[in-house]
């Protein structure tokens, strides 16, 4: 390990980045124990599909999350996320909220959804620039890999929104 490393480990810089992991744990961990109810909860087979997908890339990211805590010699513990359970009490909202199979439900998921890609991308992003700044090259490498599956997530979810789901919301 070189120096830059070596003292980035001690810094405070340096933990607020292993809680931040921790943070982003959580949330990934509680958003893939979401995704089927979300899923269960949708009128578009298409859309019901992308949760479904979504789901099993959730698992890969956390296991690329904990690969990062691997690497980082720290053990890989999630702390409880506010603003993704916020997100996620949002999404139960407006399933709530809406009627069942309805495309208004569907155009709520996918607000709902995107709300929480928004907050990964948002964290992913930075957590990767903080990991090339402290000189964590495999670590920013997975990172990236995490938000560019979360950037594609977020586009599939707008095509599903602009293709079909919002048409036939405003039909309702």
């Amino acid at each position: 390990m070189d120096k830059k490393n070596q003292k980035m480990e001690n810094s405070e810089f340096h933990k607020f980045f292993i809680d931040e992991l921790k943070d982003i744990y959580w949330a990934e961990q509680h958003l893939l124990e979401a995704l089927p109810k979300l899923q269960k909860a949708s009128t578009s087979k298409q859309l019901a599909m992308a949760f479904e997908k979504h789901a099993k890339e959730t698992q890969k990211q956390i296991k690329k999350v904990e690969q990062v805590f691997e690497i980082l010699g720290e053990k890989a513990e999630p702390k409880k996320c506010e603003a993704m359970e916020g997100l996620l009490k949002e999404a139960d909202s407006i399933i709530e909220d809406t009627d069942k199979d309805t495309f208004t439900r569907d155009a709520g998921l996918i607000l709902a959804a995107q709300k929480a890609e928004h907050y990964e991308i948002a964290t992913y992003g930075t957590l990767r620039i903080f990991a090339r700044h402290m000189g964590h090259e495999e670590v920013e490498k997975l990172l990236e890999e995490i938000l560019q599956n979360e950037k594609g997530t977020d586009a599939y979810l707008t095509k599903i929104a602009e293709d079909s789901v919002n048409e036939r919301a405003m039909k309702e």
